[in-house]
C-alpha cells in the first residue's frame, strides 16, 4: 500500500515538473517579448490601429419627408389630380392592349405560328414585340391627336385634368367606333344590359360601354382571320396524312412531314409581308 502511494506521488511530481519547464520555456518568453513591445515573431512588421487623418468616411444625405394636410381647396384638388394621373399611368398597359389594334395583331400572329406547327420559333416575346410596333405604326396619328389636344394643353396649364380626359377620350372613341361601324351589335347588347337608351351619336355611347364592345369585336375579327389562315395549312396536313396512310406509315407523325412543306409555301408566297399588309388594311380601311 505504501509503495503504491509513493509511486503515485512520484508520478504527479514528474508531471508538475514537466508542465513547469514547458511554461518557463514557451509562455514566459512570449509574454516578456510582448511586454517589451518587440516584433514577434521575428521579422514581422509592427502594426498600428490609428487611422490616417486624410481618410474620410462616407457621407449620406439626410432624407426628410413631411406630410402635411392641405390648407386650401386648390391643394386638395391638385392632390386628387396627381392621384388620378398615377392611376391612369398604372392602367396604361391595359389601355394599350385593349383600346388599340394590339389585340388583333397579337392573336393573328399567334394563330399563324400554330398553323405552321411551330412550337418555339419565333418566341412569343418576339411576336408580341412585332405586334407592339405594328400597333404603334397604326395608332401613331391617334396618339398625336391625344398629345396635341389633351396632354400638351394640360402640361401648359390650359386645361384641367377632367377637360384633358375628355379631349383624350375623343380620338380613342373615334378609332374604336370606326372599327365597329359595320357591326354595332355589341354596342347595342351592352347598352341594353346597362339599361340605357339607344344612342343617336357617338357621344351618347359611354366609354364603359364602348371598350368591352370593342374588345369582343376585336376578338371576333381576330378569330375570323385566324380561321382563314388555318385553311391552306389544314389542307396540307390532310394531304400528307392521307399519303402516309396509303403508304402504311401510320406510326410516322404527319406533322414532321407537313411542317417543311408549310414553311416552304409560307416563304414562297412572302407570308410575313402579305400577313402584315392585310392586317394594316383590315384596320386602316375603316
Amino acid at each position: 500500500m505504501k509503495k503504491a502511494l509513493l509511486y503515485f506521488r512520484k508520478k504527479w511530481l514528474f508531471k508538475l515538473c514537466f508542465f513547469g519547464l514547458l511554461l518557463s520555456f514557451c509562455v514566459l518568453p512570449v509574454a516578456s517579448q510582448s511586454s517589451q513591445n518587440r516584433n514577434f515573431p521575428s521579422g514581422s512588421a509592427q502594426g498600428t490601429t490609428q487611422m490616417n487623418q486624410s481618410v474620410r468616411g462616407l457621407t449620406f444625405p439626410n432624407i426628410d419627408i413631411n406630410i402635411t394636410q392641405p390648407r386650401t381647396g386648390n391643394q386638395m384638388a391638385f392632390n386628387l389630380q396627381v392621384l388620378l394621373l398615377l392611376t391612369i399611368l398604372s392602367l396604361a398597359p391595359s389601355i394599350l392592349i385593349l383600346m388599340t389594334c394590339f389585340l388583333r395583331f397579337s392573336i393573328v400572329l399567334d394563330f399563324i405560328k400554330r398553323a405552321l406547327s411551330l412550337q418555339q420559333v419565333p418566341p412569343t416575346s418576339v411576336l408580341n414585340g412585332i405586334a407592339l410596333f405594328m400597333t404603334l405604326f397604326v395608332m401613331w396619328p391617334v396618339f398625336q391627336k391625344v398629345y396635341s389636344s389633351s396632354f400638351k394643353p394640360l402640361s401648359d396649364g390650359q386645361l384641367t385634368i377632367e377637360q384633358a380626359y375628355r379631349e383624350a377620350e375623343k380620338p380613342l372613341k373615334n378609332f374604336m367606333y370606326s372599327q365597329m361601324f359595320n357591326d354595332t351589335s355589341y354596342i347595342q347588347t351592352f347598352m341594353g344590359m346597362a339599361k340605357l337608351d339607344a344612342p343617336k351619336t357617338l357621344d351618347d355611347v359611354p366609354m364603359y360601354v364602348l371598350v368591352p364592345s370593342y374588345i369582343l369585336h376585336e376578338l371576333t375579327v381576330a378569330f375570323k382571320i385566324g380561321i382563314i389562315l388555318y385553311i391552306p395549312f389544314i389542307v396540307i396536313d390532310m394531304v400528307v396524312a392521307s399519303i402516309l396512310m396509303s403508304m402504311g406509315m401510320m406510326m410516322l407523325p404527319p406533322v414532321q412531314i407537313s411542317m417543311p412543306f408549310k414553311l416552304m409555301l409560307f416563304v414562297l408566297v412572302d407570308g410575313w409581308g402579305l400577313l402584315t399588309q392585310q392586317l394594316f388594311v383590315s384596320v386602316l380601311q375603316h
